[in-house]
């Protein structure tokens, strides 16, 4: 008798904390919605057409899709400081919060101050707003990390973007004919007010995250914390190629919408919905790229992003003997699958191959690589196009794409199947990490 009620009493256990694992699941999908509701009608296509309303230039606009990247260097001291913070919710929710209250802010600059002082005003409230929001995401990752169970983590994380890139698709689709139907002051007006509400429907859904114990690191507090990752002669190596990697696609890719928007000169609605087939073929890509991940290993599919996205870049050549959209709705498109592809395999890159009380310090180190390259790139970038001007229409227009392009093709072929081998050790990894 008391054995049998010993058993219903794990039953009912094993119960409870399958339930709290999808509640826990369920509120992390709610509240990506609102976040990616605000970041797509004030980020991408929307925000050039907002920057360059503020009186931008592609050097200014390469240096505001620079500030996100560099804005990942908070990171590590977020990493010493979660050593103190146990409580990784409320820390979660206040960097959150401030993060996208700043974003929403930035439309009142032309109602507020005068318009010679709108770019460095912006400059300064963005670098608040990103520092914010890549604090929050250390902290996010280390959470989600001991949230999702190893076993559903490809195909959880595949079906969490599948979703939340539907509404990214349906939001530029919807703000790309705003600001054909209400252009200038009046469709920034209605942007920035939905995105008002949206800060305060993520604000609930943040507070209401799980919030599991936090295991410190063994290092404590001490340099033996930070010098951790760089003794695992693995996961640097994959750090400093993917650093490499990204330093090149950023001079490029953050500048697409506004070679389509400023060089090529479309109109916003044309804009809006390429980059929206880029997201619609994102959005079904993840769910396929999940479940790849729970039959190959993520090493083994990294391999496979990087050509992609190398290729997404090269291709603009071909506007030189067909459609220039033809070629930006294959681009884009191939661009898309890639980065769907890449976003889900380095997540679980981070969270799988690194021991669970150094993650931070993991992820943290792993940011500020990729957030010096991803700085670096857009600024490049903006500054060749500059002075593309002088040049040759087709340099601008598809040249300097193709040529980094070709470069990331280079890097993929040559140096990334080395960095990127199977490793003996792997089966150990993944028997600790479960």
């Amino acid at each position: 008798m008391s054995g049998l009620i010993r058993g219903i009493k794990r039953t009912l256990a094993v119960r409870r904390s399958e339930s709290e694992n999808r509640r826990s699941l369920r509120i992390s999908l709610i509240e990506g919605i609102p976040a990616n509701i605000l970041a797509n009608l004030l980020g991408g296509p929307l925000q050039t057409v907002y920057l360059t309303y503020l009186g931008f230039t592609a050097f200014h606009i390469g240096l505001v899709l620079a500030i996100p990247p560099f804005a990942l260097l908070i990171q590590i001291l977020i990493a010493f400081a979660m050593q103190s913070w146990q409580n990784r919710r409320f820390y979660l929710a206040l960097f959150g919060i401030l993060h996208r209250l700043m974003w929403v802010a930035t439309g009142l600059i032309p109602l507020t101050f005068a318009n010679d002082t709108w770019i460095p005003v912006y400059l300064a409230m963005w670098l608040i707003c990103m520092v914010s929001g890549q604090a929050g995401g250390v902290i996010w990752t280390s959470l989600m990390a001991d949230v999702v169970p190893p076993s559903v983590r490809g195909k959880y994380f595949g079906i969490r973007n599948t979703i939340h890139w539907a509404v990214v698709c349906l939001t530029l689709l919807l703000g790309g004919q705003l600001m054909e139907w209400l252009p200038g002051p009046r469709g920034f007006l209605v942007l920035f007010a939905v995105s008002a509400a949206c800060v305060v429907w993520n604000g609930w859904a943040l507070t209401r995250y799980p919030n599991p114990p936090f295991e410190p690191s063994q290092s404590g507090r001490s340099l033996r914390m930070f010098v951790r990752p760089f003794s695992d002669r693995r996961f640097l190596s994959a750090t400093l190629f993917i650093s490499s990697f990204i330093l090149i696609q950023n001079i490029v890719i953050p500048l697409f919408s506004y070679v389509m928007l400023e060089v090529m000169e479309l109109g916003t609605s044309k804009v809006t919905m390429i980059i929206m087939l880029q997201n619609l073929v994102m959005m079904i890509s993840y769910y396929y790229w999940g479940l790849l991940n729970s039959r190959y290993s993520t090493n083994a599919l990294l391999l496979w992003t990087f050509p992609i996205i190398a290729g997404s870049c090269a291709l603009w050549a071909g506007m030189a003997i067909l459609p220039a959209l033809l070629i930006l709705v294959v681009v884009h498109g191939l661009l898309g699958f890639g980065l769907a592809g890449y976003n889900l395999l380095v997540f679980n890159f981070l969270i799988g191959d690194s021991p669970k009380s150094e993650r931070p310090m993991y992820v943290a180190v792993f940011s500020a690589f990729t957030g010096i390259a991803g700085f670096i790139g857009p600024i490049a970038g903006g500054w060749l196009y500059d002075q593309a001007v002088s040049g040759p229409a087709w340099l601008q227009s598809y040249g300097i794409a193709a040529f980094a392009g070709a470069a990331l093709l280079a890097l993929s072929m040559t140096v990334a199947p080395f960095v990127f081998r199977a490793p003996k050790r792997e089966p150990a990894i993944k028997a600790r990490q479960e």
